[in-house]
């Protein structure tokens, strides 16, 4: 079953570093996963994606079969050395839907990436393309340092990052995330009153 589009909404609405946080400090990928534009907003289901470093068959396969609000989240190995998505890519990706791409590698194109305003959150750029040759997997869970990917987790992305959570947890999430938004807010007004974050945060006797 997939996530309800109105929950993936006001979920995406608290923010990438709240989300983590209130989910138990799990699903973060790395911060070199980071938007080409810092106004750059997504947030779906997880599409899987497995592509051999230098060859992009895999996302032509992944577009072909992704359904509308997806996210493409591919691992191509961290590497910065191809380039195996690019404008014509993310054409044939807005046109059927799909919500972005997160990818453990770099992207090429940027500049009209941007202008298009699909979302993309890459390790970086390069402009060296790729070869069509291995089909690798689409659909299967994908691992990006410690953090597994699996087929219809929620992904999230903002300025600071991406986090990857589980569709079980999500509502249960939600509900901790305007908790701790809640709590936050009162910490301010005690900061502004003039309280130490030393003593609200009970840190006094960790330091001399």
């Amino acid at each position: 079953m997939r996530i309800p589009p109105e929950l993936l909404e006001e979920v995406a609405g608290f923010g990438t570093a709240t989300l983590h946080e209130a989910a138990g400090r799990i699903g973060a990928l790395p911060g070199g996963i980071a938007p080409l534009s810092r106004e750059m907003r997504l947030w779906g289901t997880a599409l899987p994606v497995s592509a051999p470093a230098g060859d992009n068959l895999a996302l032509h396969r992944a577009i072909a079969l992704a359904r509308p609000g997806d996210v493409l989240v591919v691992d191509h190995g961290g590497t910065l050395s191809y380039g195996p998505f690019g404008d014509v890519l993310a054409l044939a990706a807005q046109v059927r839907g799909i919500a972005g791409l997160v990818i453990n590698g770099a992207v090429r194109d940027s500049d009209s990436l941007i202008a298009m305003g699909f979302p993309v959150f890459a390790r970086g750029c390069s402009i060296k393309g790729t070869v069509k040759r291995d089909p690798g997997s689409v659909g299967e869970p994908v691992t990006i340092d410690d953090i597994t990917i699996h087929a219809g987790d929620a992904v999230i992305g903002d300025a600071d990052g991406v986090v990857v959570l589980p569709a079980a947890q999500l509502a249960a999430i939600r509900d901790a995330a305007a908790a701790r938004i809640a709590s936050e807010a009162e910490m301010r007004a005690r900061i502004a009153g003039g309280e130490l974050t030393l003593d609200l945060l009970g840190l006094r006797h960790l330091v001399p």
